[in-house]
């Protein structure tokens, strides 16, 4: 199959530039028609490589794309999910091109949506037609379920899974959205973290004060909220909220050698990120905070006087963006109105606070001896010459634990992207070689089905 990957290549690099070039931005409501774009060239691209009852299924959101291809009797069935939506590529001014005008240099595509799904969705693509090239037909059957609303926590699919159980049934779920150990390094993910974000807003006066005549005699939005941001943690990077660890597994010393085995050097990283130390939980190694161990981030803070130069201004209103990860049976839902109660709680006299919640989804974990997962294993140990590793990842895939749970049926999370390709910021790329090599794999997947 190498042969034909390379003999396509060129082709094949084309059209994902094409694909690249629709700024499909599910959050921001200006992209819309961009999204519906998006939808509409993958419903087309799969008809042209042969699959069959294509759907683009309208949702209140942004549409879900169905396709499939039945006919290899009395053999498993493959369900292949990824997303055709993007994260918004600001800020524009630290991209050294154009984000939605693809720049193919040193062996790599730079783009927004590269590695963060497009052209890890469009592996698949490229890998069945291949195999419908080369045999008429395909080695297992298959369907495709692709959404456009991954980038904002997948809020209509999960209703449609549960609506069209039956139709998705599958013997495995195949999903490459994540991301290799290192370079040469392939890694099939084994947990995601479950996800919480959400606003909080503080208001004071019914206006911005001026600060000769008022400060110091009426309340500040900003201190106020400050303030609150400020006992979320305490001085040893402890979660301050009472009842936060509730459902989060003891750290055995089983898992924290199966974590160890993961490669990572501690000074490369402090390096590649410019800083001179680390930060974390006390007691927690930097893998274990981030892949196994629960967070809450302040995403952004906005309030008062944002322009040039100073104004000289008491802030009514101030507002702060919060996430979370989650880990073992904690409860998003539950985990929110723990932080909801605990921001009011801790509010300074005379502010008032809203909190809203955003997005929640629930962490989940896969066992790695599962058959489907050895076998993808085997896959990449053919075209690789690496046996995989299997790393529990920090961030979230929200879907996943629907798909594991509503079908039930195991999920393979077969990345090819890698750590530093930038994805969710400025000059997101994609190795060629792992788009290449990831379509071989594909290929040699569906064939040991």
């Amino acid at each position: 199959m190498r042969e034909q990957v390379e003999l396509h290549k060129g082709k094949f690099l084309e059209e994902l530039q094409e694909f690249l070039r629709i700024p499909s931005i599910s959050s921001l409501s200006e992209h819309k028609q961009d999204v519906q774009k998006g939808a509409d060239w993958v419903a087309n691209a799969l008809e042209k490589i042969g699959m069959e009852n294509i759907e683009v299924i309208e949702t209140d959101g942004h549409p879900i794309v169905y396709a499939d291809w039945l006919h290899a009797d009395d053999r498993p069935t493959v369900l292949i999910y990824g997303h055709y939506d993007v994260q918004p590529a600001d800020p524009l001014e630290l991209w050294d091109s154009k984000p939605f005008a693809p720049d193919i240099k040193d062996g790599k595509i730079y783009a927004r949506g590269a590695t963060d799904d497009k052209g890890q969705l469009f592996i698949h693509i490229k890998a069945l037609e291949l195999l419908m090239t080369e045999h008429r037909s395909l080695p297992v059957n298959v369907k495709f379920c692709i959404e456009g609303e991954e980038e904002i926590a997948s809020p209509h699919l999960p209703p449609y899974i549960d609506k069209n159980t039956e139709k998705l049934s599958a013997d495995a779920v195949l999903i490459s959205d994540t991301s290799f150990i290192e370079k040469g390094q392939p890694a099939i993910c084994t947990s995601l973290r479950g996800a919480l974000a959400m606003e909080v807003g503080v208001k004071t006066a019914n206006t911005d004060l001026h600060s000769g005549s008022y400060g110091g005699g009426v309340p500040n939005a900003i201190h106020s909220l400050v303030h609150i941001l400020d006992t979320l943690h305490d001085q040893k990077g402890k979660i301050a909220v009472d009842g936060f660890y509730e459902g989060v597994p003891t750290v055995t010393d089983n898992l924290r050698k199966e974590v160890a085995a993961i490669p990572f050097d501690e000074g490369k990283t402090m390096q590649e990120l410019g800083l001179d130390s680390l930060y974390g939980e006390k007691g927690f190694t930097f893998q274990e905070q981030t892949g196994i161990r629960p967070t809450l981030e302040i995403n952004g803070i906005t309030g008062g006087f944002q322009g040039e130069g100073i104004k000289t201004i008491v802030p009514s209103e101030a507002s702060a963006k919060i996430s979370c990860r989650l880990v073992g049976e904690q409860d998003p839902q539950e985990v929110y109105e723990r932080i909801e109660r605990h921001m009011k709680t801790h509010k300074l006299e005379g502010s008032r606070i809203t909190v809203n919640s955003l997005i929640q989804a629930k962490p989940v974990s896969l066992n790695s001896q599962e058959p489907m997962i050895q076998k993808a294993a085997e896959a990449y140990e053919k075209v690789y010459g690496v046996r995989p590793l299997f790393p529990k990842e920090g961030g979230s895939i929200p879907i996943v634990e629907v798909f594991s749970r509503v079908l039930d049926a195991p999920v393979v999370l077969m990345g090819f992207g890698l750590p530093s390709e930038n994805l969710h910021a400025p000059n997101e790329h994609f190795h060629l070689e792992n788009f290449t090599q990831g379509i071989e794999t594909v290929c040699e997947y569906l064939e040991n089905l």
